[in-house]
């Protein structure tokens, strides 16, 4: 498994301080949308700016804008100037419709934590609909020494609960225990004599309960059934709480650090580093 990935002419503020810690975010590349969204898909073909500007607008073949993401992301590490200019493109893919590109350009935006436009976009997209959406933008927040995606990022080590679109008959079409990924049926609603409703995963991890019992007629909007998280879920969200976690947050930490059912060991091993960073910060403060 995402995706993952234009300065202001106004005069701009001085420049915020940025945290010591921050230093540390050149090493680190939060990988999320590359795992969830193009993993089998070579999207490394380098784009000239012609075919940048017709990928990002083409409508009918989304991953193209996201083969053109990707292609801007790289430019931006490289430290090419020239991958300014598709700034205003990348935010404008940030309100695509498919929550896929959004995800992808929420990636592409935490490559350069100096632009304050992108910041800004990032803070939109925490109360974007998707939530895969919200966990790139979270995750792309932290390269910017900004916290405020947090409780996103903490929700990322809990299980998900998948709400039904609509109101019908549950047809459960997979079991506790089966993996699934952004798009994986769970189940359909049955209308009656119409069309059922689908009901798709919106994230990647592992089916771990069903709240109501096949068969069941169910309201729009209930709960219907729990998506345990991914590893690489897990494992993005300890390594941004290594950086940005508080006491508050040990808990969740922890269950990971003593050994979680599922996952392997390098979640474990990175569990124990976050835990131990946190009161590393916390006794410094004392």
């Amino acid at each position: 498994m995402n995706d993952t990935q234009a300065p202001s002419a106004a005069p701009s503020p001085p420049a915020k301080k940025r945290p010591p810690w921050l230093l540390i975010l050149f090493t680190v590349a939060f990988v999320l949308v590359p795992y969830l969204f193009w993993r089998g898909t070579w999207f490394g073909r380098p784009l000239s700016d012609e075919e940048t500007a017709k990928y990002l607008a083409d409508t009918k073949h989304p991953r193209r804008a996201q083969h053109a993401l990707v292609q801007i992301a790289e430019r931006i590490e490289r430290g090419d100037p020239g991958a300014r200019r598709w700034y205003p493109e990348v935010q404008a893919q940030a309100r695509h419709e498919l929550p896929e590109i959004r995800a992808t350009a929420a990636w592409v935006m935490g490559q350069d934590n100096q632009s304050e436009e992108f910041h800004r976009t990032l803070l939109e997209l925490l109360s974007d609909s998707d939530p895969l959406v919200r966990r790139n933008a979270a995750l792309a927040l932290v390269r910017f020494g900004d916290t405020a995606g947090k409780p996103e990022i903490i929700r990322m080590l809990q299980p998900y609960t998948v709400a039904a679109p609509a109101a019908g008959a549950l047809e459960i079409r997979l079991r506790e225990g089966n993996p699934v990924n952004p798009g994986t049926l769970l189940a359909r609603l049955g209308q009656g004599s119409g069309e059922p409703v689908e009901v798709r995963s919106p994230l990647p991890g592992t089916l771990r309960l069903w709240l109501v019992r096949d068969g069941a007629r169910v309201s729009s909007d209930e709960s219907i059934v729990q998506l345990a998280p991914d590893e690489t879920q897990v494992w993005e969200a300890l390594r941004a709480l290594y950086l940005i976690g508080e006491p508050e947050d040990l808990e969740e930490v922890e269950a990971y650090a003593h050994g979680m059912e599922g996952m392997p060991a390098r979640v474990q091993e990175q569990a124990q580093l976050t835990a131990e960073a946190i009161r590393r910060r916390a006794e410094q403060r004392e």
